[in-house]
């Protein structure tokens, strides 16, 4: 006799997106002359207008974001060059910077593709608790994504209780000190078929880490020394834009969990970070580090990136590296496997594999777990977040795709000291599409990019129609039964 799907339990929580929330971003309307006239116009208005209008944008903007004053002088300070050594006042200044200045709602269009994991601060929580930090998707105008957060508790039964979230959103821009080391430099444009003798005498002439100001001003003091020379300029050209990809941001301690947003400032993901899959790494000497793997997009090509962060306010961002990182959708596991990491992909756009490294930025080994086989993937299959551990083996949500391009949720069992080994699969997904969840900006499409277990329940955050997020539950033995035909 088939035996059921477990029991699933939708609940009532929601993540819904909210287009108050805005960011500032510099605004140039175009070339350097239409920058010009628009400060002349500035400078035409007396010192009393420009203080009568500075006001006025702070008053109808201060409120909606932290430091708006600070903003517009940043802003000025980009178009400051088109003064030509012009002296202006601190209020010009900043009244020039407001009209290089738009906002942004980063949640205008949908919240999305969420994945939790434990809150690194569990201090205070009482007994059969869990406080939760949840990364979510949130999509602005042109379909530009970023990650924001929430946090939260869950209750021994499984309910969720959200933290207020506040009206503010933070943004920070990259530290350009970052230093690089170069060894993983070297190793990454070999792969990337960018080295060269050219690009070997720019790293002779390096120390063993640099950032991004010393790797201009060796290659401004090498060029200097040749006349034109077209593959210099090229190798000058791989290695910038490799250096400007790997990157920290570091947000204020006292910055709310919910004010933190990831959003697009370098050349990869110029168009959006998508589906970012979160996951608490525990390595074999008990530190703790939350990893994020997740899809860097130009508006033409993907790279799949890697975040690191040890407490939600400082994070490094680096490209993932090897010839099995391909595609979208990879996802770590929670811990080494005889010695080596372990990750998820989805390499070839249609099946799933298992991934080893002895470093977690390098991923040159891989074999195939399954391919799609019932109707409800028979399109293509892929991860809803890293393998959670159970006493039956790793327990992998899946996702598959079938026919009218609906998505569905289900899942695996791979075996714990041999992960490449799948022990059990759904034949049919736990989770469909239902009326509530079916209709949105992208239509049939049920997906988790990372689920947690707390007091023996599966808490799967979803995402429903790419347009809003709720949380799911299902008990961790009953799945296991159902997976194990027990």
């Amino acid at each position: 006799m088939k035996r059921q799907p477990p029991t699933v339990l939708r609940r009532a929580e929601q993540f819904m997106s909210d287009d108050r929330r805005v960011i500032t971003r510099q605004f140039i309307p175009g070339d350097e002359d239409r920058i010009r006239h628009v400060i002349d116009r500035v400078l035409g208005f007396t010192e009393e207008q420009a203080a009568s209008q500075l006001t006025e944008v702070v008053r109808d903007f201060g409120a909606r974001h932290r430091k708006i004053e600070a903003v517009l002088e940043d802003h000025f300070k980009a178009v400051e060059h088109c003064l030509n050594g012009k002296d202006v006042s601190g209020v010009r200044r900043k009244l020039i910077g407001a009209f290089f200045t738009q906002e942004y709602s980063i949640e205008s269009a949908a919240l999305f593709n969420p994945s939790i994991v434990p809150h690194p601060d569990q201090s205070g929580v009482p007994e059969g608790n869990v406080r939760f930090i949840m990364s979510l998707r949130a999509t602005g105008e042109g379909h530009i994504s970023s990650i924001v957060f929430r946090t939260g508790m869950i209750y021994p039964s499984g309910r969720m209780v959200v933290d207020t979230v506040s009206p503010y959103v933070a943004m920070e821009k990259p530290d350009p000190t970052a230093r690089l080391p170069k060894k993983e430099f070297f190793h990454k444009l070999i792969e990337m078929g960018a080295y060269s003798d050219t690009a070997g005498e720019i790293l002779d002439a390096l120390p063993d880490e640099f950032d991004v100001c010393c790797l201009q001003k060796t290659i401004d003091e090498l060029r200097g020394r040749r006349r034109h020379d077209p593959a210099f300029d090229e190798a000058a050209e791989h290695m910038l834009w490799l250096a400007r990809s790997s990157h920290h941001l570091t947000f204020p301690g006292d910055c709310p969990t919910s004010e933190i947003v990831i959003f697009p400032v370098t050349e990869n993901d110029s168009r959006g970070i998508e589906d970012a899959r979160f996951v608490r790494f525990e390595d074999d000497d008990g530190k703790v580090t939350y990893y994020g793997t997740y899809t860097a997009y130009n508006g033409f090509r993907i790279l799949p990136e890697l975040l690191e962060t040890h407490d939600f306010r400082k994070f490094t961002f680096v490209p993932l590296n090897g010839k099995f990182v391909q595609n979208k959708g990879m996802a770590l596991f929670p811990r080494k496997i005889n010695g080596d990491y372990g990750m998820i992909g989805r390499l070839d756009g249609e099946n799933l594999y298992m991934m080893t490294s002895s470093n977690v930025r390098f991923w040159n080994t891989a074999v195939q777990l399954r391919g799609p086989k019932f109707p409800w993937e028979l399109i293509q299959i892929g991860n809803c977040g890293s393998p959670i551990e159970t006493s039956e083996g790793w327990l992998l949500l899946t996702h598959g795709v079938g026919a009218m391009r609906r998505y569905c949720v289900g899942a695996a069992l791979l075996d714990l000291d041999d992960p490449s080994r799948v022990i059990a699969y759904s034949t049919d997904p736990i989770m469909i599409p239902n009326e509530r969840e079916r209709e949105g900006y992208v239509p049939n499409v049920l997906y988790s990019c990372g689920a947690m277990i707390h007091n023996d329940q599966l808490i799967i955050p979803y995402a429903m129609a790419d347009s809003a997020t709720s949380v799911a539950t299902v008990a961790v033995d009953e799945l296991l039964d159902y997976l194990l035909d027990r």
